[in-house]
């Protein structure tokens, strides 16, 4: 993460502590690069010189979206109902991950369509949301119970000892509600930032920006009024990890994002909870051409660059390992003072 601004002094004296005890390590300075800035901000979040990862849970929130029945995917909901049950049964892409990278998987039904699955968390707001090409995806009401699902979500993963909570989603149509939130937060034209999602052929992808751009000329909206976009264009699934991204702030819990989704769904909680994104941890850069759009807006940058488009928070679990090991440098690396060597000195 870039070094952030820091109008809190108790922010500051943390942020630049820790850059300083990785300074006094033998090695040269920033050798870790982009790894020794995270760190630093995971402790500023914590509010900690001694920040800690160990223990971590990946939040994934299940949603259909209505915008499907546009063409704007290859398959339907069914699919991410047979992923709900993949989860459910830990063998998923994400669970056969997280597994290996020593993260617990909680999944959460915040909007699927089809029988609710046994082993997901049940909070159903409602059967998908309505297609927002023909009327607005959710009522107000119900964006605000997703987020207050998230919210709680939060509240209970750092009750139970959590370090640090991962972000993910799963549903199918979701790259599409979440670029049309976030053009229309950022006023961008979808034609220059809508990506393939889970694979569409040109004529499929010309097809999904043009349902893009004809919905966000439907309606009469602001830019700044990012409760309003949601409604309009978003999925539980966003307005649940916006939820997240809220509590994280107020909780002291960092949030590893992980693709477009969880950006977009980070953008919109900054714009309705100012500065609440300092919370934040990006994961990788998405392949989904408007994620570095948001990651530019929000002032992140992402130690992963892969072409990554996985979704379901895989992005976040591939990131602990590598945090893993630069935390066991932090807390056990041979010191410059220890060793009898002149430490390097640090010019601006």
């Amino acid at each position: 993460m870039q070094d952030p601004k820091l109008p809190d002094p108790a922010d500051k004296e943390i942020y630049s502590a820790i850059k300083k005890h990785w300074d006094s390590i033998a090695k040269p300075l920033d050798g870790l690069g982009i790894y020794e800035g995270i760190i630093a901000g995971i402790g500023m979040i914590q509010r900690t010189q001694r920040p800690s990862v160990k223990n971590r849970t990946l939040l994934v929130f299940l949603s259909d979206n209505g915008i499907v029945e546009e063409g704007v995917s290859q398959c339907g909901p069914e699919v991410t109902h047979s992923v709900a049950v993949a989860m459910a049964q830990n063998r998923s892409t994400v669970c056969i991950m997280a597994k290996e990278a020593g993260v617990r998987v909680y999944p959460v039904d915040v909007g699927m369509e089809g029988s609710r699955v046994e082993g997901i968390m049940d909070r159903r707001i409602r059967n998908g949301t309505r297609d927002f090409l023909k009327e607005p995806a959710m009522t107000e009401n119900e964006v605000r119970t997703a987020m207050e699902t998230g919210y709680e979500a939060v509240g209970q993963l750092k009750e139970e000892g959590n370090d640090v909570i991962l972000l993910g989603e799963m549903g199918i149509g979701n790259t599409t509600t979440a670029t049309a939130v976030s053009c229309a937060l950022l006023g961008l034209d979808p034609y220059e930032v809508t990506g393939r999602g889970a694979g569409l052929s040109g004529e499929k992808l010309s097809h999904k920006c043009d349902v893009i751009n004809e919905a966000l000329n439907r309606y009469t909206y602001n830019e700044d009024d990012a409760m309003k976009i949601l409604t309009l264009f978003g999925g539980y699934d966003i307005a649940a990890m916006a939820g997240v991204v809220k509590a994280g702030n107020e909780l002291n819990i960092p949030i590893i994002l992980d693709g477009l989704i969880t950006l977009s769904a980070a953008l919109a909680a900054e714009r309705i909870y100012t500065g609440c994104s300092r919370a934040c941890v990006a994961s990788h850069m998405p392949k989904e051409p408007v994620g570095e759009r948001i990651m530019k807006e929000l002032l992140l940058s992402a130690p992963i660059n892969a072409g990554m488009a996985l979704g379901e928070g895989t992005g976040a679990v591939l990131l602990m390992p590598q945090l893993d090991v630069c935390m066991a440098l932090y807390d056990n690396g041979s010191r410059f003072d220890g060793i009898g060597v002149m430490a390097y000195e640090r010019y601006k």
